[in-house]
């Protein structure tokens, strides 16, 4: 499973699409990268980026640890340039393959990747296991918001019909709350978390007309009217419009050192 694949699953946007990607990098990275520079790791610090995407965080990473070593790894690397930065590593693998052992970092991240995959649980626990000691796991998913809550009644029909197809190709789009539990269960310490929320609609700020859009066969498989469509595009010129679907949590903890 390709990274940054929340808020669009396989089935919902069309696998990993670059503007898809780009989508949710514009929304998200400057949440996850203020995260990660708070974070205390060695100057040459080990890291391993698990679902790299199209590869922003991987190339923050590489550019704010030039005396170490960035290792971004996913199932599909065509998005991702190892000649950004000499201390970049690409490797294409499928993180879910029991042979997987990339060895031993002082961070490992993974954003919007294990809400796609059945054994997520086993995951946390995994990646726990390729820290070095005093080494961080930070985990960032999507949670979304109920679809029925919004104040927007043609929102509501779209986000369920999300919701729908997320869950058939096996998203699960509420999984993100056990993150912290997850994390100290796997033996880590001095959990922490962090909410970012996710904007739909507020002007040149929405950060969902390309998702809706690329998601939009599956939506419509799904038996969403082509009206509501059509009444969402519709909205995205209203300078009222502004709702919260989704928000995105992360989590990070440390292995003692």
């Amino acid at each position: 499973m390709s990274g940054d694949g929340a808020p669009g699953a396989p089935g919902v946007a069309g696998g990993g699409g670059r503007r898809r990607l780009e989508a949710i990098q514009s929304g998200v990275d400057a949440f996850t990268t203020g995260i990660l520079a708070g974070l205390e790791l060695p100057a040459e610090a080990a890291c391993l980026e698990l679902g790299a995407g199209a590869g922003s965080v991987a190339y923050w990473l590489a550019g704010h640890r030039p005396g170490g070593r960035v290792t971004a790894v996913d199932i599909d690397t065509a998005h991702l340039d190892p000649g950004r930065a000499p201390n970049l590593e690409v490797v294409r693998a499928d993180i879910t393959d029991p042979s997987f052992e990339p060895g031993r970092f002082d961070l490992v991240h993974a954003r919007f990747v294990l809400c796609h995959l059945a054994d997520r649980d086993a995951l946390v626990e995994r990646a726990a296991g390729w820290l070095r000691p005093g080494g961080v796991l930070m985990v960032t998913d999507p949670y979304q918001l109920p679809a029925g809550t919004s104040p927007f009644p043609v929102v509501r029909r779209l986000m369920a019909a999300y919701h729908a197809v997320c869950s058939r190709a096996g998203t699960d789009l509420a999984w993100a709350r056990s993150l912290p539990s997850l994390l100290a269960r796997a033996g880590l310490s001095g959990v922490e978390f962090a909410g970012h929320p996710a904007c739909m609609g507020n002007g040149e700020k929405d950060r969902w007309r390309t998702l809706i859009e690329q998601a939009a066969p599956g939506l419509l498989a799904a038996g969403l009217d082509p009206a509501d469509l059509d009444a969402f595009r519709a909205h995205l010129a209203d300078p009222g419009f502004i709702d919260i679907p989704q928000v995105t949590l992360a989590a990070w903890a440390r292995r003692a050192g």
